[in-house]
């Protein structure tokens, strides 16, 4: 028996937009590792080149993203982000933006190996 989502039933009994929570706990990104680098997809629908910032910070990629519609009094924002498993060469990361996907290029470096480490799952 599946539950019921928890901002459906939340708001079943108030007049909100539906589309208000669409997307509530949905992957909008998908990371897989390919050819010596990650390669890190982000839907982005909506915004223009120029709105997003893409930043390389003490390990961490920040993607972040604000549309403002001054004709309809409407703001979007985006913000993300993510660690990877292996050393990155900061240098060599690229980005592109096309049809509403943001594609971000994450070149490991030569010889890294995984950080952290293994952690046993008991039963």
């Amino acid at each position: 028996m599946a539950l019921p989502d928890p901002a459906s039933s939340w708001t079943r009994g108030i007049d909100l937009p539906s589309r208000l929570f669409s997307g509530f706990g949905s992957d909008d990104y998908e990371l897989y590792e390919e050819d010596d680098e990650f390669v890190l997809t982000v839907e982005m629908p909506g915004f223009e080149p120029e709105e997003i910032e893409v930043n390389w910070y003490e390990g961490r990629l920040n993607i972040s993203a604000e549309h403002v519609d001054g004709s309809a009094g409407r703001e979007r924002t985006y913000h993300r982000a993510f660690r990877m498993p292996k050393e990155i060469d900061p240098e060599e990361i690229g980005a592109r933006y096309r049809n509403g996907v943001l594609e971000v290029r994450l070149p490991v470096l030569e010889g890294a190996t995984r950080r952290g480490h293994s952690i046993e799952v008991e039963s």
